[in-house]
């Protein structure tokens, strides 16, 4: 097994026998599945993942785990309340920061 880039370890092929493989093959399609259900039934996802995006991208910040969790720390923290149309009404109120 190959050590990758920070620590993590690569992936072994045969650590799991055949049966094992295919149960964990299941397992990742029903997830998929499941997850795009989940999707599909809320909108608001969409609209909070791509406002996220769009602010990440405008303003660039050098630690995004800090940005996105709204961090003090953050040069200018993100607000998802600029982001999301309004028709969410009041989501968020971080302008406290």
């Amino acid at each position: 097994m190959a050590t990758l880039q920070g620590g993590l370890l690569g992936p072994d092929p045969g650590a799991l026998s055949p049966a094992q493989q295919e149960q964990l093959r299941n397992f990742k399609i029903q997830t998929r599945i499941a997850n795009e259900k989940y999707l599909r039934t809320h909108k608001e996802v969409e609209l909070l993942l791509s406002g996220f995006f769009r602010e990440m991208f405008l303003k660039r910040p050098g630690n995004i785990q800090e940005f996105a969790a709204g961090s003090p720390e953050a040069r200018e923290p993100w607000c998802y309340q600029d982001a999301v149309p309004s028709c969410l009404g009041p989501v968020c109120c971080c302008k406290g920061f």
